[in-house]
């Protein structure tokens, strides 16, 4: 028996649920897949619900996140098969780990609120969280700014493995749109261009190998002292810019980079930050096999 793919949707806030579930749509039809929508109720340890089991405030108490589920569900697009799912977690990114551990999940969607005040926070608790841990694609989508309609899509690539992930949502979002993806890699004035021609061909073989209707793909090099100026002024002609996440040095390694983030804060366009399943490895990996082998037990 072939289980569909699924693109889970973690969804929190009604005022997003359109913009995230559309997106989601794109990527849920690239893969012949369906939509997986996930409200979570806390349940924390010093919460009243610690006294009540799970079904009962499902049952009884889960009103306000599931009239959140039923908008979710009316907001995706028709044909892409949708499931709406209430949690009963600890936290809310405890919730969205154990359903994204299940292995018909591909991908994890999720919205960025916009820039952290702590210094040790790269978008927000829950969202870093959920990029270190989740075992399957993660898409961030900066909530609130949004393309009204899709024409061009910017794909700024300089190698590594997230760009596999990136160039799937934006041929997905283009191949939905009838729009054109173009992927750019930014060098220094001067610099040798064999790697760059490199990173462009792994890019426009990652769009290419994406499932759906074939789009259209231009490609250029630019030279710049100053990738995220030059990317801010490039993106205003697009409606939706993509990053590929970067992992960084430092005691959290994060996983997205500094340029990505300064750009997403600097431009009024839809973006999108992707982070492949394979960046999940070595401790990460152990921890996440061992969780989800306590949760298949049952504690």
């Amino acid at each position: 028996m072939t289980t569909e793919p699924e693109v889970v949707v973690a969804v929190g806030n009604p005022d997003h649920v359109e913009q995230l579930v559309r997106t989601a749509g794109d990527l849920a039809r690239a893969r012949d897949g369906r939509i997986r929508l996930v409200s979570v109720a806390v349940k924390s340890h010093d919460s009243p619900f610690e006294l009540f089991s799970d079904e009962t405030i499902r049952r009884e108490y889960s009103g306000n996140r599931q009239a959140l589920l039923d908008r979710a569900t009316a907001t995706a697009p028709s044909d892409v098969p949708v499931e709406a799912e209430l949690v009963v977690a600890k936290s809310v990114a405890a919730g969205v780990l154990d359903v994204a551990a299940a292995p018909a999940v591909e991908a994890l969607f999720i919205g960025w609120h916009g820039p952290s005040r702590r210094s040790e926070v790269v978008l927000g608790t829950s969202v870093d969280r959920l990029l270190r841990r989740a075992p399957c694609d993660v898409y961030v989508e900066r909530i609130g700014r949004t393309a009204d309609g899709v024409n061009r899509v910017l794909l700024p690539v300089a190698g590594g493995p997230h760009v596999r992930p990136a160039a799937t949502a934006a041929a997905a979002i283009a191949a939905s749109n009838d729009a054109t993806v173009t992927v750019v890699s930014v060098i220094p004035p001067g610099a040798d261009r064999e790697e760059p021609r490199r990173w462009l061909t792994a890019a426009v073989e990652a769009l290419s190998a994406t499932p759906g209707p074939e789009v259209t793909i231009e490609t250029g090099v630019r030279e710049s002292d100053n990738v995220e100026d030059t990317l801010v002024e490039t993106a205003t002609d697009y409606d939706v810019v993509v990053f590929g996440a970067t992992r960084q040095s430092g005691l959290r390694k994060r996983l997205v980079g500094s340029v990505p983030r300064r750009v997403a804060d600097r431009t009024d366009r839809t973006v999108l930050l992707a982070r492949a399943a394979d960046a999940v490895d070595g401790p990460l990996r152990s921890i996440i096999s061992r969780l989800e082998s306590r949760r298949r037990r049952g504690i």
